[in-house]
């Protein structure tokens, strides 16, 4: 009894302090803004719609915050929002004009300018984008949960619990997925590491 009346109070101190940090939007915009622009625009293939995907998230986060009920991090409720809107996406394909968009946009394989490497020679930095380059093509050809679950893994770098929290989906169903997504990545790549 003791026990669940610590745990009810931790939960209350923890709900109330994300509370207060979802009530300044422009804090939360600034401390999550650029992970989920990451997680969402691999996901899409497209740092356009990326864009407008996570600003209706902290949009959508920021009305209903009083509905957080603390049982996850901000940022894995923030990921799981961006999540439901790219799965909305995906489903009704409302966001049509994006599509013409994409022609123009930013090549998604450009952001592996900016992940960090531990190559220090400009021909090690131009392998290690060209190997970014095929692992964003090879994405694009996986369904959209094992797709997820590979990006919240490596790039977003969630244990499987978080991944689980994030994508609505039982642990061993994460793990289905991830493991079709990782197969298939290296299949492709022909095996390498």
């Amino acid at each position: 009894m003791h026990m669940a009346l610590a745990t009810d109070t931790l939960r209350l101190a923890t709900r109330e302090r994300a509370l207060n940090e979802l009530d300044d939007i422009e804090a939360l915009v600034r401390t999550h803004r650029a992970r989920l622009l990451r997680f969402v625009t691999f996901s899409l293939g497209d740092e356009d719609l990326a864009a407008s995907i996570v600003q209706d998230c902290f949009v959508k986060a920021w009305a209903n915050r009083q509905n957080f009920r603390g049982d996850c991090s901000v940022q894995t409720w923030l990921h799981s929002i961006a999540l439901n809107l790219v799965r909305d996406y995906q489903r009704t394909q409302k966001f049509r004009f994006w599509k013409q968009v994409r022609k123009t946009a930013t090549d998604i394989t450009e952001i592996a300018g900016i992940l960090p490497s531990t190559a220090s020679s400009p021909e090690s930095q131009i392998l290690a984008r060209e190997r970014a380059r095929e692992v964003a093509c090879i994405l694009q050809t996986l369904s959209l949960n094992q797709r997820t679950a590979f990006v919240l893994r490596f790039q977003e770098e969630m244990d499987l619990r978080e991944m689980a929290a994030t994508m609505g989906l039982p642990i061993n169903t994460v793990k289905t997925h991830l493991h079709r997504a990782v197969r298939t990545v290296r299949a492709r790549m022909g095996g390498q590491r």
